[in-house]
């Protein structure tokens, strides 16, 4: 197996779910819960993250080859939508929709794990996107399926810990600092997106 192939994979879910700036809003959501609920609550919207993104993993091409749409078609579908999310990223936009959908939560002793901290924060349609494309780079080598699951499962556990670290990595990295990694990852986000729109081209024989 590639290492290259497997570090593309992890940055590109990494770039995706971005753990970093969800930390804050995990602050803003679960904001006067004590220790304890809010490790819990934190732990239940990663697992249940993992079971969609599996789903899709597994299953999403399948659904794909039901509804008619070829693999070329959606890489190239996917492409765009993770490069208008690197576009949301390094405008600001991506944090603001995000504060907003975090505001939704209107009543604080609510439970935020599966909405909207799971879905769409963790689970979105960017992440869900991209198992489905890194899963169908290499056809049917469960090896490989494996591989990226055990990435994404490793991203989501990095998510999970800088929630339990939350609060102390708000105070040190600061507005700016966040501001800073969020625009770096938007950078390498849009250029991975432009690499799967490549890929579909060639996949459907447009280009070389």
């Amino acid at each position: 197996m590639d290492p290259t192939a497997l570090i593309t994979a992890f940055v590109a879910l990494f770039v995706v779910i971005d753990p970093i700036g969800l930390s804050p809003l995990f602050v803003a959501l679960t904001q006067g819960i004590e220790p304890a609920r809010r490790r819990a609550i934190g732990l239940r919207a990663c697992l249940v993250a993992i079971g969609l993104l599996t789903l899709f993993g597994l299953f999403g091409e399948t659904l794909l080859e039901f509804v008619g749409i070829s693999m070329p078609a959606f890489r190239i579908a996917g492409g765009i939508l993770l490069f208008l999310t690197a576009l949301d990223m390094l405008f600001e936009r991506r944090t603001k929709r995000r504060e907003n959908r975090s505001h939704e939560e209107d009543d604080p002793g609510d439970d935020p794990s599966v909405f909207p901290l799971a879905v769409p924060l963790l689970a979105g349609p960017g992440a869900m996107a991209t198992m489905i494309l890194l899963v169908g780079q290499s056809g049917s080598d469960w090896t490989w399926i494996l591989a990226v699951h055990l990435v994404m499962i490793a991203v989501v556990a990095i998510a999970f810990t800088l929630f339990l670290a939350a609060g102390l990595i708000e105070r040190l990295l600061g507005p700016t600092g966040i501001n800073v990694v969020t625009r770096l990852l938007g950078m390498l986000l849009a250029a991975l997106s432009v690499q799967f729109v490549l890929d579909g081209l060639r996949g459907a024989g447009i280009a070389l």
